[in-house]
């Protein structure tokens, strides 16, 4: 018998998902626990899967669209079955933007407009709409918001890219086709001065589920929690020299990083100073026994982290794989929840975009956060004379709820001494 297919909770924040693209089409059939679609949500993109098996009659949400949790992406069932009942219902209901099947739909009362009719998703939000001379759509394209943007960044001439989404949509895989077939740019026009300047043009883009959640959580963070920041310089031509050692031992693929070095460091620290590794519960203070590590990682729509868990108990080269895979993962956002959430502690390093110092923003629960700097050359005076050191420059934000003064700096202290006498990470 014919059923809806609903949104479902890939991911423990998940409140609405957009369906990347459909694995399967309409009157295929699938098996259970066989992947049906690919869903962006708050943090990645997860694979829709089966429970059982059938045969997908309709589809209601296209690629590029949006539904909220438990809202009818689809119909399934056995091939051949009557679904109007179900198409009405859900169009009654509002809970879905379902198209009546053709036997049975409605007579348009404007037939001059029937070329120019729109599915009721668009026009109850209009997307992003690009004019042009294109007699696609009459007279316009449908980009997503996504897609727009990757044109604009790759300076794509969108009237030059066919639209595989809904009604001719051109959507994100429709520009990665066009970067990898190159697809020509827009012309570039020749500049033409003028002395009329009015306030700077703009354009409004929904923001992606996972900006904002980096929104929110971030607000959370900066508003309710108090902050404060402790700095430290960190002498790092030892710990270089420990990195330069493990790295002429083993091979290319396994080589270790700096970042690996500080995960492993934090780590040992943390668990020298448990007020630290803890966080605010509001009646009480949950203290962890293992330094589970959130190391940030840029992606394309904002900053995950993903936890290298108990790296207090792991060797430089099995963090250093960790991170790879991780990062690998981010980066393709195929992270599952458990591996991008419950970290202790985190740390976000940007030294090696150029960056000196700076702040991070605490991620709750967590009581702190560390912000490396990149370790650069730097004139000291040592025993009375000047000499050039690697200095690498930290800060570490702290909620003040959990952690003091006193007890921040002595963690940082162990940290700082950890690094610029790697030998004590043996004692």
């Amino acid at each position: 018998m014919a059923e809806k297919f609903l949104m479902p909770k890939l991911s423990p924040t998940m409140e609405e998902g957009q369906i990347s693209r459909w694995v399967i089409n309409e009157g295929d059939a699938f098996e259970a626990n066989e992947t049906l679609a690919e869903v962006d949500t708050d943090k990645a993109t997860m694979e829709m899967t089966a429970l059982s098996g059938g045969t997908l009659l309709k589809i209601l949400k296209g690629a590029g669209e949006s539904a909220a949790l438990g809202e009818v992406i689809a119909i399934i069932g056995k091939p051949g079955e009557d679904i109007s009942g179900l198409l009405s219902e859900v169009s009654t209901n509002g809970t879905a933007k379902a198209e009546p099947p053709a036997s049975a739909g409605p007579k348009d009362e404007t037939p001059a407009s029937t070329s120019e009719k729109q599915p009721p998703a668009e026009a109850k939000t209009p997307p992003t709409m690009v004019s042009n001379d294109s007699s696609v759509n009459g007279g316009r394209l449908i980009v997503s918001p996504i897609a727009a943007r990757m044109a604009a960044e790759n300076s794509i001439d969108l009237g030059l890219v066919a639209g595989s989404g809904p009604n001719g949509r051109i959507i994100k895989r429709d520009i990665e086709k066009a970067l990898a077939g190159g697809v020509p740019k827009a012309a570039v026009k020749p500049f033409t001065p003028s002395t009329v300047v009015g306030a700077s043009p703009f354009r409004d883009e929904p923001t992606s589920k996972m900006r904002q959640v980096i929104a929110s959580r971030l607000a959370e963070s900066i508003g309710p929690i108090p902050t404060f920041y402790l700095t430290v310089e960190i002498e790092m031509d030892n710990a270089l020299e420990l990195r330069k050692a493990i790295n002429a031992t083993v091979d290319e693929s396994e080589k270790v990083s700096v970042n690996d070095i500080i995960v492993k460091v934090a780590a040992m620290a943390l668990v020298k100073h448990p007020f630290v590794n803890a966080s605010y519960q509001d009646k009480a203070i949950r203290f962890y026994e293992q330094a589970d590590i959130g190391v940030a990682v840029a992606v394309e729509e904002g900053l995950i982290t993903p936890v290298v868990r108990g790296a207090n108990l792991k060797g430089f080269l099995e963090i250093a794989a960790e991170i790879k895979d991780l990062a690998a993962k981010a980066k393709s956002r195929k992270l599952q929840p458990e591996e991008y959430t419950g970290a202790t502690f985190s740390i976000s390093n940007l030294g090696m975009f150029g960056i000196k110092e700076f702040t991070a923003i605490i991620n709750p629960p967590e009581a702190g956060i560390l912000a490396v700097g990149g370790a650069t050359p730097t004139p000291v005076v040592r025993d009375g004379q000047i000499v050039v050191r690697n200095i690498m420059n930290v800060t570490m934000s702290c909620d003040h709820r959990v952690v003091d003064g006193a007890t921040g700096a002595k963690f940082l202290q162990t940290f700082k001494q950890m690094l610029e006498q790697p030998a004590i990470l043996l004692v």
